[in-house]
């Protein structure tokens, strides 16, 4: 069976996500694959370069949900909402990937780690960005600490992998909308 850089990439990433980057061997991966270890040079390097194929990978899900948000017309909140959906839906629908870029980037070597470090920063700012804004026009206390609140937004968000399953009982919707309503009873003014 022939196998794409594509196929490479997804399987680092389902085993990086299990095993971790340092417990994943080029061998692991070729067992995963059906492939000896060497035939998985033919598509990639070596496993940094896989790594840093997930972690970006990652990093490029949640900066395209942010986008979409900040497209948003409307009220701060309702980018806010929007940010935090966007964030559980790639949480949800690209789980390896994600939990390698949250859990494995602190393994990538230092230049691979800066992109991703920028990329992290330019993510995190979009939910500033928008309690900042949520604050200037009212929809938030003017007390709030727009880099405080969106560490603890995405603290949530990010926890969220841990104990959260789709087939039990709370919908993706409704655990989304619940988690912005809780944010938002934190935020708003009176």
């Amino acid at each position: 069976m022939s196998h794409s850089r594509e196929d490479v990439i997804s399987a680092a990433g389902r085993l990086f996500a299990r095993d971790g980057y340092h417990g994943t061997s080029m061998r692991d991966l070729g067992r995963e694959l059906g492939l000896l270890g060497s035939s998985l040079y033919s598509h990639v390097q070596g496993k940094q370069e896989l790594l840093v194929a997930v972690v970006e990978r990652g990093a490029g899900f949640f900066q395209a949900a942010a986008d979409a948000a900040l497209a948003v017309e409307g009220p701060a909140s309702e980018r806010l909402r929007r940010l935090i959906a966007g964030h559980l839906d790639v949480m949800l629908d690209h789980r390896d990937e994600v939990r390698t870029y949250l859990n494995e980037a602190r393994s990538l070597e230092p230049a691979s780690r800066e992109r991703v470090v920028a990329a992290r920063d330019r993510y995190e700012q979009a939910f500033r960005t928008v309690l900042k804004e949520g604050v200037a026009d009212g929809s938030f206390r003017d007390d709030v600490d727009p880099k405080l609140a969106g560490i603890f937004v995405l603290s949530i968000l990010n926890a969220v992998d841990r104990w959260y399953e789709e087939d039990g009982g709370l919908d993706r919707a409704a655990l989304a909308s619940q988690i912005a309503d809780m944010v938002e009873r934190g935020l708003r003014t009176g």
